[in-house]
């Protein structure tokens, strides 16, 4: 039986191979993913990060869109191409982010015993969407997860998760490595859709 740090060492290693299959847009990620926010769930809610808690069912809802969308997403139902989203999306994706993050951080701080209502709570909404980013294959979803991430550290060393912590410095290493392998692949995949016009090339 498995005790409260193996179980977080499982998580650990389960979500550096999620992130790691991500990368290679491989959509055995999704696996990694159910099981390792399964394991969160629980090691969230018991450190009394429950915005962190509810956030990991999500992911677990997710973990199976996502395998959907990359395996059967697309007009031609052979799966999604990375894309990227206007400044008005950006834009309004950030307003909802801030606003739901007051209103959840005040509810929190006001009715529960939550440890830092603010920050769990917008790490949590950050999440959400930026977790959709990624189950749609948005490219600027790695920068967003650095801010992210960054946050999230600060969180876990203080409630003392510090495998989880160091997992998260990892994770901004790599979610700025994800962002340079997904620019590449996205302009690979425009030279194909676009290539260039060679007919008129001097004899």
């Amino acid at each position: 039986m498995f005790d409260w740090v193996n179980l977080e060492t499982v998580a650990v290693v389960l979500s550096i191979a999620y992130l790691l299959l991500a990368m290679k847009e491989n959509s055995l990620c999704w696996y990694c993913a159910f099981f390792s926010t399964a394991i969160y769930v629980w090691i969230f809610g018991d450190v009394s990060l429950y915005m962190e808690s509810a956030l990991n069912i999500y992911y677990m809802v997710m973990a199976v869109y996502g395998w959907y969308q990359w395996q059967r997403g697309g007009q031609d139902h052979s799966g999604l191409q990375i894309s990227r989203w206007s400044l008005s999306n950006h834009a309004t994706a950030i307003v909802v982010i801030l606003i739901a993050t007051l209103i959840s951080g005040y509810l929190l701080a006001d009715n529960t015993n939550a440890r830092l209502p603010y920050l769990d709570s917008f790490t949590t909404w950050a999440s959400v969407l930026t977790t959709l980013m990624v189950a749609r294959k948005i490219i600027e979803n790695w920068l967003y997860w650095v801010v992210i991430d960054f946050v999230s550290i600060f969180l876990y060393l203080d409630r003392g998760l510090y495998q989880t912590a160091a997992l998260f410095v990892l994770y901004i290493v790599l979610a700025v490595a994800g962002y340079i392998i997904w620019t590449k692949k996205y302009r690979e995949q425009l030279s194909t859709k676009y290539p260039t016009d060679t007919s008129k090339s001097a004899i």
